[in-house]
C-alpha cells in the first residue's frame, strides 16, 4: 500500500515539476522575443539572459543554444498571429474579406515587430512558421465551391508566398518616395490575389 502511495507522489511531483518547467520555459521565451523586439535579431544570449533577469547559464539549460531558443519563440509567436489569423479569417463574412483580414493581420504583425519577424522566419524556424500560415490562408479557399481541398493549399502556399515578398519588400523599402502605406499595401495585395493583376 506504502508503495502505491510514493509513487502517486512521486508522479504528482513529476507532473508539477514538468508544469512550472514548461511555465518558466514559455517566460523566457517572452523574455527573449521582448529583447529581440528592441536590440535586433543578433542580440546575444548574454544580453538576452539580463534582459530576462537570469543568468546565461539558466538560458542554456532550458534551450541548450540559440537555434533551441529561436525555435521556442518562434513557436510562440506562432501561436500568436495563429489565433490573430484564424480569428480574422472565420469571422469575416466572405471570402475575399477573409483574404483582405489574413494580409492586414500579417502586416500589422511584420510592422510592429520586424526584428522578431525576422529572427522567427529566418534558418530552421522558417517553415514551421510559413506552414502555420499556409494552414489559415486555405480556409478562404476552402470556402470556394469549385476549389477542392488540395487546390486550396496550393492557392494558399502561393498566397503566402506573394504576401510574405511583398511585405518584406515593403519593409526593406522603408519611407522610400512612393512606398505605400500598410493599408495601401492590404488593398493592393488582397486585389492582386483575388482578381489578378489583369482584374485591377
Amino acid at each position: 500500500m506504502s508503495s502505491v502511495t510514493t509513487k502517486t507522489s512521486d508522479d504528482g511531483r513529476s507532473t508539477r515539476w514538468d508544469e512550472h518547467r514548461s511555465a518558466r520555459r514559455l517566460e523566457l521565451a517572452h523574455a527573449a522575443r521582448k529583447a529581440v523586439h528592441l536590440y535586433g535579431t543578433d542580440i546575444s544570449m548574454d544580453d538576452i539572459a539580463t534582459h530576462a533577469g537570469t543568468s546565461k547559464s539558466i538560458v542554456y539549460r532550458y534551450f541548450v543554444d540559440k537555434p533551441g531558443l529561436q525555435r521556442a519563440v518562434s513557436e510562440a509567436v506562432m501561436k500568436q498571429i495563429h489565433e490573430t489569423l484564424h480569428v480574422a479569417v472565420t469571422n469575416a463574412s466572405a471570402p475575399d474579406l477573409a483574404l483582405r483580414a489574413m494580409v492586414a493581420a500579417y502586416l500589422e504583425m511584420i510592422e510592429h515587430s520586424p526584428n522578431v519577424y525576422h529572427f522567427v522566419t529566418r534558418g530552421e524556424s522558417g517553415l514551421p512558421f510559413l506552414d502555420s500560415m499556409i494552414d489559415v490562408a486555405a480556409i478562404p479557399a476552402n470556402r470556394l465551391g469549385n476549389l477542392s481541398h488540395a487546390q486550396a493549399y496550393a492557392w494558399a502556399a502561393g498566397a503566402v508566398g506573394f504576401v510574405r515578398g511583398s511585405g518584406e519588400w515593403w519593409l526593406a523599402n522603408g519611407d522610400a518616395p512612393g512606398n505605400p502605406t500598410r493599408e495601401e499595401l492590404t488593398e493592393s495585395i488582397t486585389q492582386w490575389l483575388w482578381q489578378g493583376l489583369a482584374g485591377c
